[in-house]
């Protein structure tokens, strides 16, 4: 065990002084210290709950002979950081957090880890450390918040942010935007669609990472306690089999994974989260095998912001095990994969039944028969760009427009609210990438205001930042290179058309290569004055090509 370089032998006797110190006795320090790694803090919805998770998962590991040893690590709300300078430490904070567990677990010397997180950042910087520690973990998440209902339709964070967008345009009063703030969000948990923290949830799960409905379970439900347990006296049998995370996110895990991905249409930002966790595994994945992936997977869920269904509905439908089921019917899944449930993906499906159809549709009547992510290149985004494409309107699918070039969101927003944005037009946002932002904003504030306006279906969006798993419309974020690299998009002028064929995985300036050439030598990067851990992830992070990583 790891931890019996802490606590074993005589020159050990000062670390069992502290240890008692904390209220042990010998009988716990005798058994394995697992680690209870909790994102709890009061003011994130996700998280809210976290302490009674931990809770559960404590009493899993007594049950099963374990000293659970409890610890926080930090998560941000994305939606309570958007559209201001606290969205900069969203994508910044997944590094800190794995960071700060592989710190509290290599000190401590512990045996195991179960990892409690809940939001879009915090799930896979957990998955990073699990991976970059190696040591047996599993994960379990607080679950995701049940949907909201106003004026008898169902609601959630985005109609919020998009009401904003009607009531800036007249269409709607601000007397409702205040009665729609008051029900959107009525329990806790992850925002209830398929955004970010809901799609990483559901890649833990394909991943093998947790136990089955860990993704789905909603927040409220007293099944999610009893998963806890269930997590708590799991650890203890993988501490005793010594089954490690990199054994179950293997390079056939990850295609599972991204499979899964395409036909959930999951957030876009599950492509720079799986990428990163696969660094930390030792597995290599690029945007042409997310393309590759996607290409030939069916699209068989449109939960919100892509459709109007809810986690609530997908876990009543089967949850993650029943769209794997779907997929294994076609042959587009590895089943013989061990999980940390100690069982194959096989056995674990074995008794899984899909429910309604129009929540997780059969594999032989998809919604479409590719998947809900595609990848674009072109001379725009030579490295790549990326769209949730099965929340895209098909009249936007392809097309040819005037761009409109803003170097920050805050611009890009008053021009939006402000009425300047027309039918046809395409908003290019830059400056936020990995780099320019830094940290890679989420938009969730444009695109939705747009969407509230009725321009959804007549304006694409294109950035070096990113989009919220909220997002819908002809969103295209993760452009590479960014323009503080020099990117082409740092070369973009109002007027210049730009052609989107969505289809054919196509984003081209339409600028001859003499005019690019002609721009590149005028050209002044816009670099920003950075202070603190902003200033240093600016130095050390790649680009989202490769996941944003720090090297």
């Amino acid at each position: 065990m790891n931890s019996e370089k802490v606590k074993y032998g005589v020159t050990k006797a000062p670390h069992r002084a502290l240890l008692k110190a904390t209220g042990l006795t010998d009988e716990e320090i005798n058994k394995p210290f697992v680690g209870v790694v909790n994102s709890f803090n009061e003011i994130v919805p996700g998280h809210i709950e976290l302490r009674q998770i931990a809770e559960a998962v404590k009493k899993g590991i007594l049950i099963a002979g374990g000293t659970p040893l409890e610890f926080p690590t930090i998560a941000v709300c994305d939606g309570i950081s958007m559209n201001h300078e606290g969205m900069k430490y969203s994508l910044v904070s997944r590094e800190v957090i794995t960071d700060s567990i592989e710190i509290m677990t290599k000190a401590h010397g512990l045996d195991g880890l179960v990892l409690i997180p809940s939001c879009d950042k915090v799930v896979p910087g957990m998955l990073m450390a699990a991976a970059r520690l190696n040591i047996p973990a599993i994960v379990v998440s607080g679950g995701p918040m049940l949907a909201g209902n106003h004026r008898e339709n169902k609601s959630d964070l985005t109609t919020v942010f998009e009401a904003v967008g009607k009531v800036c345009s007249g269409v709607m009063e601000y007397g409702e935007l205040k009665e729609l703030e008051e029900s959107a969000c009525p329990t806790c948990g992850s925002c209830s669609g398929m955004f970010t923290a809901n799609s990483m949830n559901c890649m833990t799960e394909a991943l093998g990472m947790a136990l089955p409905g860990n993704a789905s379970i909603p927040a409220v439900y007293s099944e999610r306690k009893r998963l806890a347990k269930k997590t708590g006296m799991q650890i203890m049998k993988l501490i005793k089999e010594n089954k490690l995370p990199r054994e179950v996110m293997t390079k056939e895990g990850f295609q599972n994974a991204l499979s899964v991905d395409m036909a959930l249409g999951c957030s876009t930002n599950t492509v720079l989260h799986l990428t990163a966790i696969a660094k930390e595994a030792g597995v290599e994945i690029n945007l042409d095998k997310i393309n590759s992936i996607s290409e030939k997977t069916p699209n068989l869920c449109r939960l919100s912001p892509a459709g109007h269904y809810h986690m609530e509905e997908f876990h009543r439908a089967g949850g993650v095990l029943a769209v794997m089921k779907e997929l294994s019917k076609a042959g587009l899944l590895y089943t013989n994969i061990e999980t940390v449930s100690l069982k194959t993906i096989k056995e674990n499906l074995e008794t899984v039944v899909k429910g309604d159809k129009k929540v997780i549709a059969d594999v032989e009547n998809p919604y479409s028969t590719t998947g809900g992510i595609k990848v674009l290149k072109g001379n725009l985004a030579p490295e790549g760009a990326v769209i949730k494409q099965s929340a895209v309107d098909e009249k936007m699918m392809k097309t040819i427009s005037k761009a409109k070039v803003y170097d920050s969101e805050e611009s890009a927003v008053t021009a939006i609210i402000g009425g300047e944005i027309k039918k046809g037009d395409v908003v290019v946002i830059r400056y936020e990438g990995p780099k320019g932002g830094p940290g890679m904003r989420e938009m969730l504030t444009p695109t939705s205001a747009l969407a509230g306006m009725a321009l959804d279906k007549d304006v694409s969006l294109i950035t070096d930042g990113r989009f919220s798993g909220g997002t819908r419309g002809a969103a295209i974020g993760h452009v590479s290179p960014e323009a503080l690299e020099g990117g082409t998009i740092a070369l973009v002028k109002d007027g210049d058309l730009i052609r989107i064929d969505i289809e054919r995985g196509e984003l081209e300036l339409l600028v001859s290569n003499e005019e690019l050439k002609s721009r590149k030598k005028e050209l002044k990067l816009r670099k920003k004055e950075l202070t603190g851990y902003l200033k240093k992830y600016s130095k050390m992070v790649s680009s989202a090509s490769k996941g944003a990583v720090c090297n």
